[in-house]
């Protein structure tokens, strides 16, 4: 049996004269591209049950309005080198959701190698949310992506909550770029109740308007960033708001980076509410100077992507002895607000530079 089990008028590949109801529930339970294609335009609750996606295939999945898509069991990628992604969903209205005890199991152990998306084995992006319009994404369970584990592009009005991305075997087996959420070229986006064992940014916000990040917990990786902005097709980052989150065990807790030489801009930005703890390099880096071939900063900042309207309101914690508090090296930045900001620990320090005139901010360094 390859694949339905069918609630309604519904019955593909056993019944083909049958007529499908609007309102359809099917299951899918092993992997055939058809089978989904029938299950996308007929079935207004789709469920896929312990699925293997075979090698070198996204798991396409093209929502009809309003639909309900659900994981359940443990469903597996097969191995092959290539720049995925392994998931791609769309949909307006859409829900997508993880039943109880569900895994989203991509195996990236497979393609891990210390060397991320700059060497090695080529390492496919795990799950993209393209062009989501008025959409949630719930209750989902990712373990071990092989690269970043989740893209949120070209979408509008989209939720993530309660979300879960275990990458904490990467610590001791290679994961590297190994990104929870990565937000671009997408508006009105809630990030909330998140949880990210990982080796690279929590959340990064690379472009997009009015996104909230709330309640979330980060461990293990980059922070949450907003960035790097530049370079790209689209440059723009504005109205957004981090709040009540934890970064723990991280390299960095709060950090903004823009690319060299590029233009763009960052505009009203708030970090609240924020809990650092064990901060292995920087409590909080805004950065002017990143080198996107490089991946690296260049140490010298150039203002083509100013960050304007630019808040850090009772962001605390502590950093390791070896890292640095808090770091600047930004240009043509302006209407900067910083308040009940308390990051100690690091003994190194390294000289700021570009902090707004009148923002009556103090940095060590």
């Amino acid at each position: 049996m390859r694949f339905f089990i069918v609630v309604g008028a519904l019955a593909l590949g056993i019944l083909a004269t049958a007529q499908p109801s609007l309102d359809a529930t099917c299951t899918i339970t092993s992997y055939n591209e058809e089978d989904i294609k029938n299950a996308e335009r007929d079935c207004a609750e789709l469920t896929l049950n312990g699925i293997s996606v075979p090698a070198g295939v996204t798991l396409n999945i093209n929502l009809k309005q309003g639909a309900k898509l659900t994981f359940q069991g443990t469903l597996t990628w097969e191995f092959y080198e290539w720049d995925g992604p392994l998931v791609n969903i769309t949909g307006a209205d859409v829900e997508i959701v993880g039943a109880a005890n569900h895994v989203l199991d991509a195996r990236g152990t497979l393609w891990w190698d210390g060397k991320g998306g700059g060497g090695g084995k080529i390492k496919p992006i795990f799950f993209v949310a393209h062009g989501l319009k008025n959409s949630i994404i719930r209750d989902i369970t990712i373990k071990n992506p092989p690269n970043h584990a989740i893209w949120i592009e070209d979408s509008d009005g989209v939720v993530a909550q309660d979300v879960y991305v275990d990458s904490i075997d990467g610590d001791t087996l290679g994961g590297h770029n190994t990104d929870g959420f990565n937000v671009w070229r997408s508006n009105d986006v809630t990030l909330q109740r998140i949880t990210v064992y990982n080796q690279d940014d929590c959340v990064a916000i690379k472009s997009g308007t009015n996104i909230l990040v709330k309640d979330n917990y980060c461990s293990g990786g980059h922070g949450i960033s907003i960035g790097s902005v530049g370079g790209r097709d689209y440059n723009i980052v504005e109205n957004v708001l981090v709040s009540n989150s934890q970064i723990l065990n991280s390299d960095n807790g709060v950090r903004i980076k823009t690319v060299y030489g590029a233009t763009g801009s960052v505009t009203n930005v708030t970090y609240e509410n924020i809990i650092l703890k064990h901060i292995n390099k920087f409590g909080v880096a805004i950065e002017g100077d990143y080198n996107i071939n490089t991946g690296s900063p260049t140490g010298v900042a150039t203002g083509g992507v100013p960050i304007k309207h630019f808040t850090l309101k009772n962001v605390t914690g502590t950093v390791k002895k070896s890292g640095v508090n808090v770091y600047v090296l930004v240009k043509n930045a302006s209407d900067w607000h910083w308040s009940d900001v308390h990051v100690t620990g690091g003994e190194k320090t390294k000289k700021c530079e570009g902090i707004p005139e009148g923002s009556d901010i103090t940095v060590k360094g």
